[in-house]
This record gives structure tokens, C-alpha cells and sequence, in this order.
């Protein structure tokens, strides 16, 4: 039992380290050919999102849509590649492969 308990703290410990460590990441994801231009924080927060007025139009409803969509899936997916090499730095979370 007391060896599940450490595995815990280290896991908890390691889950600190890799917030720290993407405290100052951000990505940049661009859609709708740069009309569309969203910015995602380490948490994978929006913390940007820019959009052209000529986007505005009602007659482009669906294709902004699907561009905030499509944006919002690449900053996700740039985001979790930068997560898995500071996980990878770190050595990895017990329990996952790592040491």
C-alpha cells in the first residue's frame, strides 16, 4: 500500500513539474487561409483568437465555423506534441513506461 502511495506523490510531483514547465508555451494555429488565427496557452486555453472581417459574412457562417473548429483541433494537437517531449524530458510518469 505504501509503495501505491508513493507512486502517487511521484505521479503528483511529475504532474507539477510539466505544469511548470508549460506554464510559458504557446502555440499559434491558423485557418480559412490566416483568416482564421487562434493562439493556445500551455493549460490549452484560447487565449487569442483573431478573425478577419471579411470572415464575417453571413454567407461564410458555416465556413468560419468549420475554421474555428479546424483551428482549435491543430493548436490542440501542436500542444499535446510540445506536452509529450516535456513529458519525454522529465523522463517520462511513473507507471507510463517512464522511470
Amino acid at each position: 500500500m505504501f509503495s501505491k502511495l508513493k507512486q502517487f506523490k511521484d505521479l503528483r510531483d511529475q504532474g507539477k513539474k510539466l505544469q511548470g514547465a508549460l506554464t510559458g508555451e504557446s502555440v499559434t494555429a491558423r485557418a480559412l487561409g490566416d483568416k482564421v488565427v487562434l493562439i493556445m496557452d500551455g493549460n490549452m486555453r484560447i487565449t487569442g483568437l483573431t478573425i478577419d472581417p471579411s470572415a464575417l459574412n453571413p454567407d461564410k457562417k458555416i465556413a468560419l465555423e468549420n475554421a474555428i473548429k479546424d483551428a482549435h483541433d491543430d493548436a490542440l494537437k501542436k500542444m499535446q506534441r510540445i506536452i509529450a517531449g516535456k513529458m519525454q524530458e522529465m523522463g517520462g510518469f511513473p507507471g507510463m513506461g517512464g522511470k
